[in-house]
């Protein structure tokens, strides 16, 4: 009997070493890794914002069991002299979707976006300060079991968060830097 428990404990093991963890990557830049300066903001009236406004290519795979749809946050937690910056909120991601292109989150699409730090309602990309050194900008892939649609437009951070507790099934994240 013992030899039994034994071999059924062994034969399992391969289906607990092959499960694959919730992943977020990019073909732009390693995680953790510094960003093109591409991929920061441009903002006229800041002089240390002069990229172009870019959004990277971002891919995932392995989404929980359950999900109807995703939420994409980028942030910048030491901006704003620490009190932090939301670059941008897309939600209503369809669960069938598993990447977005070079550019696709600059442009919009069959996605909604929230209201971010400045005010708009698109991709802000990185800006960091003049001076400030290296800024580490999170991209946070969040799947959920709300369907497509079923949040509106224009949310703001605190209150997109505050509509997915109780709704979020995993998260993966992702790290770019950029400085000056």
């Amino acid at each position: 009997m013992k030899k039994l428990i034994t071999v059924l404990c062994l034969s399992s093991l391969p289906l607990f070493a092959h499960a694959s963890t919730f992943s977020l990557k990019s073909a732009d830049f390693a995680d953790n890794g510094v960003m093109k300066k591409a991929f920061g903001g441009n903002d006229k009236n800041n002089l240390a914002c002069s990229g172009e406004n870019l959004s990277p290519a971002l891919n995932w795979a392995n989404p929980p069991v359950g999900t109807q749809s995703y939420v994409l946050l980028l942030t910048d937690p030491a901006g704003a002299k620490g009190l932090g910056v939301t670059h941008m909120l897309a939600y209503n991601i369809d669960a069938t979707r598993n990447k977005f292109q070079q550019g696709e989150l600059s442009t919009g699409g069959d996605f909604s976006y929230g209201t971010n730090t400045p005010g708009t309602q698109n991709y802000y990309g990185p800006c960091p300060p003049a001076g400030a050194g290296y800024h580490h900008y999170n991209f946070v892939l969040v799947a959920t079991d709300l369907a497509k649609g079923s949040l509106p437009a224009g949310l703001s951070h605190t209150q997109l968060v505050a509509k997915l507790k109780g709704h979020a099934l995993g998260s993966a994240s992702l790290v770019g830097r950029l400085g000056n």
